[in-house]
């Protein structure tokens, strides 16, 4: 109930500033990704209505010293990876229409990643992604995701208060709440903080209204501040996040219950009623620089990280089935399943860095401990890390530049990655050694125990993109070759087993935009992924992975709407895609079950009056009108049938 208040004082508040505020159409110069050409193609229109708005309308009936002067041009952000690099970049506050009904975390990231048909739950990439850390990691990263993590939290400049509030209502109550303030202090402080909600119900069998398969609750404060003389700069911010998902192990195969149908979604039979996973997690973090002299910084960085994950089982209930039939063992106790992990990291990097000319320099030392505790363990599997490494970047103009950089984590894991940027090409290569995870190392769950000695993990990886950029399309042919050896993963069996051989993965792909009138678009992503090597079949990966769309996006009544309508398609190939454990919190191997080829149709509108934005989509119009009923996006979990999304943003700048 006091979500709902909530959400309703909100929804007054963002009707009020609809009709307050001077309607204006900032320009595009936002951080979200846009298609290729698209913000060269739209500038000038985005220009030419911000003019019109600001000198018309209002403007006539009210005089200047009166007029909204408070705005996305007037509330900016930046991130700390800009800082690092001395490249600061200060974005505006992101008021585009485009991918605004990407409102979901998957499909945020282009439908890229494979989850189980709901927000919140489990899920993967669909690529092989080099990981970030080449250090141990706790190994459970399944809600990864969902977290407002340290390194990607947004840093403000604001002339004026700003509060960005965002409600999405999903068909079948999958519901997202979003806010956000920032203000300064003074024009040298800024404080701020983040308030996340999840409450999505379970598209397969609830019980009631409020049978939730994910509630989440995650909050972050950030602060930056810069001493008057501009010699010091720090960023700070804190992130908690609890993220609780009522497992339902997915739906009973036929073999098991004659009477299971698998395309049922609110009346299909499920294996688990009882069982609950949840991830806790908190960061603190700390980074500062000092201007020596000129163009010369030290830094520092502190972290602090603590992951605690659990899943719980009451194995005396029909649950148990689910157990007996896929995860027999019961090494710790008969009657319940308690898995609980601890995972704390501390960190702190010192180094320096600075600019000779059109040259940036980096070198730094870092220092990592931490744990992976449990009640199961006879000693925490603890571990120490000492890397050293630095950077190099050369860069003519924002169009030519190069950027190396590599670490070494002592002894015998490293990561080198260059990256080469001109106005016609993007090539990067990059080559790592890292640890397998912690998890994969020592693990005593009630069902599943092990304590292993894997190598360390190896890849290279180039990629190459080609820009071909004309008038009315854009192309984007890109490719991406992957070498892994001693791949760490998670077998039909279910055990952590590490690969003896070497996978290939050859992904050509293309990225395509074409506008009629710069009304009428079509954007679309093409990727076919050719596997080869002996440990080719540690990776599911679909052949095919298509996303495509057809809108029309233009102005309408002299500039105060603006409106994006159409469709759009996502379809990936057939593939024996990973299974997914609950009691593990891992995707793992299976053989028997075809995710099949299914096109999927939504359509979407995204509207805008003066800064607040709506958006209304229609998903999986094409249900029932296929051979297949409907799809899957992991074994024996359905994705959505058909049902309506609308969601509201609105920023307030004052």
């Amino acid at each position: 109930m006091k979500i709902r208040i909530a959400v309703f004082l909100c929804l007054m508040l963002g009707l009020s500033e609809v009709f307050a505020q001077n309607p204006t159409r900032p320009i595009q110069r936002q951080q979200r990704e846009i298609p290729p050409g698209m913000q060269d193609q739209r500038q000038g229109a985005e220009q030419e209505g911000q003019r019109q708005a600001e000198d018309g309308g209002r403007k006539k009936l009210i005089d200047d010293s009166t007029k909204m002067v408070f705005g996305p041009r007037t509330s900016l952000y930046f991130y700390e990876k800009d800082v690092r690099k001395n490249r600061l970049k200060k974005y505006e506050i992101d008021t585009l229409l485009n991918n605004f009904h990407y409102y979901e975390p998957v499909a945020k990231t282009g439908w890229m990643y494979q989850d189980l048909g709901n927000i919140g739950s489990a899920a993967m990439p669909i690529f092989y992604e080099v990981p970030r850390m080449i250090g141990t990691t706790s190994g459970f990263h399944v809600y990864d995701l969902y977290f407002n993590a340290s390194d990607s939290m947004k840093y403000f400049d604001t002339k004026s208060p700003f509060t960005q509030m965002n409600a999405f209502w999903g068909g079948g109550n999958r519901n997202m709440l979003d806010l956000a303030f920032s203000r300064n202090v003074n024009p040298r402080w800024n404080v701020g903080f983040n308030l996340n909600t999840i409450r999505a119900r379970k598209t397969l069998n609830p019980n009631a209204r409020d049978d939730n398969l994910t509630d989440q609750n995650s909050y972050s404060f950030h602060t930056n501040y810069r001493s008057e003389n501009e010699k010091y700069f720090l960023l700070a911010n804190f992130s908690r996040m609890k993220h609780k998902v009522n497992e339902q192990g997915g739906i009973v195969p036929e073999e098991f219950d004659e009477n299971s149908i698998l395309f049922a979604y609110e009346d299909a039979k499920v294996w688990l009623r009882n069982a609950r996973a949840t991830d806790l997690r908190q960061e603190v973090h700390l980074y500062h620089e000092y201007e020596l002299v000129k163009g010369w910084q030290v830094y520092h960085i502190f972290d602090r990280k603590k992951q605690e994950v659990s899943f719980f089982a009451n194995l005396n209930t029909s649950d148990s089935l689910f157990f007996v039939n896929f995860n027999p063992e019961r090494f710790n106790n008969q009657d319940t399943t308690r898995n609980l992990n601890t995972f704390t990291e501390w960190r702190n990097e010192a180094g320096f860095k600075g600019d000779l000319g059109p040259v940036f320099y980096k070198a730094f030392v870092r220092f990592r401990s931490g744990s992976m505790r449990s009640p199961t363990f006879n000693a925490p599997n603890r571990f120490n890390e000492l890397f050293l490494g630095g950077a190099l970047r050369g860069e003519i103009n924002e169009q030519w530049r190069f950027e190396a950089e590599g670490e070494y984590l002592l002894p015998g894991a490293f990561r080198v990655q260059g990256l080469f940027i001109s106005p016609w090409l993007e090539a990067s290569y990059t080559k790592a050694i890292y640890k397998p995870t912690s998890m994969q190392m020592m693990y005593f769950g009630n069902h599943h125990q092990w304590t292993n000695n894997f190598r360390n993990v190896g890849v290279d990886q180039v990629k190459g993109m080609v820009k071909l950029d004309f008038p009315n399309w854009v192309l984007r042919p890109n490719v991406t070759i992957n070498r892994i050896n001693n791949f760490v993963f998670f077998d039909e069996q279910q055990q952590a087993a590490q690969a003896s051989g070497d996978a290939f993965m050859l992904i050509p792909g293309l990225k395509a935009l074409f506008n009629i009138r710069k009304k009428l678009f079509w954007e679309s992503e093409v990727n076919y992924t050719l596997l080869s090597g002996s440990s080719a079949d540690n990776f599911r990966i679909p052949d095919w992975v298509i996303n495509s769309r057809i809108y029309y996006d233009s102005p309408l009544f002299n500039d105060n709407l603006f409106i994006q309508i159409g469709l759009e398609g996502r379809y990936r190939g057939d593939n024996f895609a990973m299974n997914y454990n609950p009691a593990m919190q891992q995707f793992f191997l299976q053989n028997d079950f075809n995710v099949f080829a299914y096109p999927v149709v939504d359509f979407f509108l995204n509207a805008r009056i003066n800064r607040t934005r709506i958006l209304v989509r229609f998903n999986h119009l094409n249900i029932n009108m296929l051979e297949q009923p409907g799809y899957f996006v992991t074994p024996y979990y359905t994705g959505l049938r058909r049902v309506l999304d609308v969601g509201i943003s609105w920023p307030l700048f004052d």
